[in-house]
C-alpha cells in the first residue's frame, strides 16, 4: 500500500490529542485491533495496536501494560517489529491501552506459508529454517533482556517486502497475563493453543525455553503444511501438547532429512531441560541444518494425519461409571513424578520436571512456579497460517479448575463447586462435628505453609518492587490465616468452601491469583481461597 493512498482513506478517528490519525484496519480480533495510522509530529506512518479487552477498565492492567510497553521499547534488532510510543485514550466510550509500532509494508508469516502451501503442499526446508533462525536471533535479544515473547505464532511473525523477517507483540501476552487482579478466574494463561508449551499449558510460570518450544511448533507447521497438535477445543489442544507426542515431520513430508526431524524433535521435548538451553543455540543448529543438505521440494504424503487431540477428551474428562467412580488406567502425565502412596499426594516441586538429558542445571530464566491448568475460554484474535489456522487465535485462559493431579499419576477434572462463601470453622468444614455425611474425610493439619513465606516472600524475577504470591494449595486454612496474619494481609484474603473429600477438611484446593503471580505488596489483590469441606461433592 502506497503512502499517498494509505493517508487518503481514513477514519477520522485520532488518538493522543490528534498526534495519531487513525487510517486504514489493518487486522482485528477479539483482543485487539490494528490501524495504519499518521504521525502527525513526525510526519511518518505507523502501525497502532488498541486493546479492547474488558481488562482496559483496570488500572493495575493498564500500568502492567504500560510498564510492559516500555520495556519492550528498549528492543532493538533487524529482526523485531520497534516500539515508538505507548498510552491509552478513550475509544467508543471506553478507556483503551494502545501501542505505537514501527508500521512494516509486508505480510504475516501465516500469508506466506499458505502461499507455500497451495504451490508445493509446504514450505521448502530451507527457506523455513532460515525464517526460523530470524525469529530466533530476535528473541536471542528479547530473552537477553528476561523478556518472554509466550505468544511465537506464524500471526506474530512478519515478512518485509524485501523479506526481512519482523516479530511483533513482544509484552503483550506478559501485559495480558499478569496485570489482571480483579478478574474472578482463578487464574489466567494467554498465549494461543496450538503454540502453548506444556508448561504453559498447565499454567506454570515460564521462561525462555518456553518460546523454543512455540518456535519448534511453528517450524513443524512451516515445513508440513500443518500444525502437531489440532482439535475441536483450546483444551483438547492444551493437553494433547502435555499428553501426546508429536508425530515425526518426516512422516508427513518425505522430503525432510533426518536432521531436522531432530531439530524439531529437540525443540518439542516436554520438558524444558531437554530442550535448547537458548534461542542462540537453537538458532545455531537451524542454520548448521539449512546447509547440511541439498534443498529439494516438500514432498508430502497424500491424506497424511496429525493427532487430533479427540482421544485426550477421556483423560481430561475420564469416563465416569454408574457407581461414579473414575476406572483404573487414566493417562498418566508425561513428566510429573510418581507420587508416594500418601493418599494425600504431596504438591509438585516450584519447577517439577525430572533433571533429565543433557541440560541438568537450572536455565538462568527462573519460572514463577507452579499454578493450576484449567478449562479454556476463548476470545478470537488475530491468524496464523496452514491447516487449522481458524482456530488459530489467542485466548485468556480462565483457570477454573483441571488438575493434572501427582496422586496416582492420574489427570481428570475437577468441576469447581462454588459452595457458600462463607469462612469455614477451623477444621475447614460446615457440619457438625457429630453429624458429619457419609464420606467425609477430616482434615490433615500436617500440611502447613510457614509464616516466614508470607513474612519474607520471594522477590518477583522481572520487578524488584512486587514479590511473589506464595503456594497455598494443598496447605492447611489454618496455617494458611497464621501466614497472612503474619505478613498483614488478613484483609485481604477471601474463603470460599466447595465440597471435595479428596484432601480432607480445611485443605485448600485452589487460589486466585495463582502461586507465583507478581503482585505489588503495598497494593495487595484481594486473594481468594477455595478450601475442602471434606465433604463429598453434591449432585
Amino acid at each position: 500500500m502506497s503512502q499517498d493512498g494509505a493517508q487518503g482513506r481514513h477514519t477520522g478517528r485520532a488518538l493522543a490529542g490528534g498526534r495519531y490519525q487513525l487510517r486504514d484496519l489493518l487486522g482485528q480480533g477479539g483482543m485487539a485491533s490494528v490501524h495504519l495510522a499518521y504521525d502527525t509530529v513526525l510526519d511518518r506512518q505507523v502501525a497502532i495496536k488498541t486493546l479492547h479487552t474488558e481488562l482496559g477498565r483496570e488500572q493495575a492492567f493498564r500500568e502492567r501494560f504500560r510498564r510492559e510497553a516500555q520495556s519492550v521499547a528498549k528492543l532493538t534488532h533487524t529482526n523485531i517489529v520497534s516500539v515508538f510510543d505507548t498510552g491509552e485514550d478513550d475509544v467508543d466510550g471506553m478507556t483503551t491501552p494502545y501501542i505505537v509500532m514501527e508500521y512494516v509494508e509486508g505480510r504475516p508469516l501465516g500469508s506466506v506459508l499458505d502461499d507455500d502451501v497451495r504451490q508445493h503442499g509446504a514450505m521448502p526446508a530451507d527457506k523455513a529454517l532460515r525464517i526460523t533462525a530470524d525469529v530466533l536471533a530476535a528473541l536471542e535479544i528479547s530473552h537477553e533482556m528476561g523478556l518472554v515473547h509466550r505468544d511465537i505464532k506464524p500471526g506474530n511473525v512478519m515478512m518485509t517486502k524485501r523479506g526481512v523477517v519482523k516479530v511483533m507483540d513482544f509484552g503483550i501476552a506478559r501485559a495480558m497475563q499478569s496485570g489482571v487482579t480483579s478478574m474472578t478466574q482463578t487464574g489466567m494463561v494467554v498465549g494461543t493453543p496450538q503454540y502453548l508449551s506444556p508448561e504453559q499449558a498447565l499454567g506454570r510460570g515460564v521462561d525462555a525455553r518456553s518460546d523454543l518450544y512455540s518456535v519448534g511448533i511453528m517450524l513443524f507447521q512451516l515445513v508440513t503444511g500443518r500444525l502437531p497438535f489440532d482439535a475441536d477445543s483450546p483444551l483438547a489442544i492444551a493437553y494433547a501438547h502435555v499428553q501426546e507426542e508429536p508425530p515425526v515431520a518426516s512422516t508427513i513430508n518425505r522430503s525432510l532429512p533426518p536432521a531436522v526431524d531432530a531439530l524439531i524433535t529437540r525443540a518439542l521435548k516436554k520438558n524444558p531441560n531437554e530442550r535448547f538451553p537458548s534461542a542462540e543455540a537453537m538458532r545455531g543448529e537451524c542454520l548448521r541444518v539449512a546447509q547440511s543438505f541439498q534443498a529439494a521440494p516438500p514432498s508430502i504424503v497424500p491424506g497424511s494425519q496429525t493427532p487430533s487431540g479427540a482421544g485426550v477428551g477421556s483423560a481430561v474428562f475420564p469416563p465416569v461409571d454408574q457407581s461414579g467412580q473414575t476406572p483404573a488406567g487414566s493417562v498418566q502425565t508425561p513428566y510429573q513424578p510418581t507420587p508416594p502412596p500418601n493418599p494425600y499426594g504431596t504438591p509438585a516441586p516450584a519447577y517439577g520436571y525430572p533433571q533429565q538429558g543433557g541440560y541438568p542445571t537450572p536455565s538462568p530464566y527462573a519460572p514463577q512456579g507452579p499454578s493450576t491448568p484449567a478449562p479454556y475460554t476463548i476470545s478470537p484474535q488475530g491468524t496464523g497460517g496452514g491447516q487449522g489456522r481458524g482456530r488459530n487465535t489467542s485466548v485468556i485462559v480462565a483457570s477454573v479448575l483441571v488438575a493434572v493431579l501427582a496422586v496416582g499419576g492420574l489427570v481428570t477434572a475437577l468441576v469447581l463447586n462454588n459452595g457458600d462463601e462463607k469462612e469455614p470453622n477451623a477444621g475447614g468444614g460446615s457440619a457438625s462435628a457429630t453429624e458429619k455425611p457419609e464420606g467425609y474425610r477430616g482434615p490433615d493439619t500436617s500440611k502447613t505453609i510457614e509464616p516466614e513465606e508470607c513474612e519474607e516472600p520471594q522477590e518477583s524475577y522481572n520487578d524488584p518492587e512486587l514479590i511473589r504470591l506464595p503456594n497455598f494449595k494443598f496447605k492447611h486454612i489454618a496455617s494458611v490465616k497464621a501466614c497472612f496474619q503474619a505478613a498483614g494481609w488478613g484483609g485481604n484474603l477471601k474463603i470460599v468452601t466447595v465440597d471435595e473429600n479428596t484432601y480432607g477438611e480445611g485443605s485448600v484446593r485452589e487460589q486466585f491469583p495463582p502461586a507465583g503471580t507478581d503482585v505489588d505488596p503495598e497494593d495487595m489483590p484481594e486473594i481468594t481461597l477455595k478450601v475442602s469441606t471434606g465433604n463429598p461433592p453434591t449432585s
